[in-house]
């Protein structure tokens, strides 16, 4: 693996497309003509530019075009108005959505729709792993494959927040915004994490405050607390789909990862041992070759996708 960030990716540079009235931020990594599109969704509040760049050329080294974007109300992409949630209010789950998970899996199928209108396979982290079952439930067509990493199927039981790290959603901002998010990380990571991972939240955090004002995350929060039971959709999947988690995390538990396995028919589970709610680059080499296998059997852009069983 080379130092953080060090990589000539092939890229496009940061682009817009129109989705209603959402405008969405991305970046095309790879060779345009590659096989496979695969299009990565990161986790609540962040950037894309958290999709480390080494990570990206893993894959593009593969022979996988990449589509990294921003969601709603962070990075370049559209800010919306509305109330988000407290620290009181997530304590007691209680939010009024501006937004739901589905309006942000709208996003994504929009932004698919035009970067691989073929069809796209799904990469989703945190959050985005929840929005990544969505837009495989709601825009199966548009679905090749998916990978859901660190969620959970919504309900309501699995995949909650350990009560010691509910501590972590309402700590005051730290006097440095950087070394705090690395001290955050250090709480809810991997066991293993090294310095070289550390530094990979310092570039991260930097490139994302160079990037514009600070993100917000409260809306995307808000619509986390208020997120459905997908277990019965997610039962009518048919494409190729892998859930990755790992045992030591404990703002998603375990649990989550195993119980959206289990509802999704056919779908693999790796589940890594020391593995928290990050992507410590130790467990890069696991993950990578979980989407390049998964993409790979979701089939060419010939190919129909799967989409969903035929008594939808």
């Amino acid at each position: 693996m080379t130092t953080s960030d060090q990589r000539a990716l092939p890229t496009t540079g940061e682009q817009f497309c129109q989705v209603g009235d959402i405008s969405l931020c991305y970046e095309a990594l790879g060779d345009p003509q590659a096989e496979h599109t695969v299009v990565l969704i990161m986790g609540l509040g962040l950037q894309m530019v958290w999709w480390r760049d080494d990570f990206c050329a893993e894959l593009t080294g593969r022979g996988l075009r990449v589509v990294r974007f921003d969601n709603r109300d962070v990075g370049h992409s559209t800010r919306v108005r509305g109330p988000g949630v407290s620290a009181f209010g997530f304590l007691r789950r209680r939010a009024t959505a501006t937004y739901s998970l589905g309006d942000m899996a709208d996003d994504t199928a929009g932004l698919i729709e035009q970067v691989a209108p073929d069809g796209a396979h799904l990469v989703g982290v945190s959050l985005g792993s929840l929005i990544a079952q969505e837009v495989a439930i709601r825009h199966a067509a548009r679905t090749r494959s998916v990978v859901s990493i660190m969620g959970r199927p919504g309900d309501g039981r699995t995949g909650t927040v350990a009560r010691r790290m509910l501590i972590e959603f309402v700590r005051p901002p730290a006097i440095d915004p950087v070394e705090g998010l690395v001290a955050s990380f250090g709480r809810i990571g991997s066991q293993r994490r090294t310095a070289q991972d550390d530094e990979d939240v310092r570039t991260a955090v930097r490139r994302s405050m160079s990037r514009g004002p600070g993100d917000d995350s409260g809306r995307q929060l808000a619509a986390i607390l208020n997120e459905r039971d997908r277990r019965a959709d997610l039962g009518r999947l048919q494409m190729p789909a892998l859930v990755v988690h790992g045992n030591q995390d404990r703002i998603i538990q375990p649990s989550g990862g195993r119980a959206t396995a289990a509802a999704i028919p056919g779908s693999e589970l790796l589940e890594i041992n020391g593995m928290g709610h990050d992507l410590a680059r130790w467990t890069w080499p696991a993950v990578i070759d979980g989407i390049e296998r998964t993409a790979r059997r979701g089939g060419p852009p010939g190919m129909k996708p799967l989409g969903l069983r035929d008594d939808d």
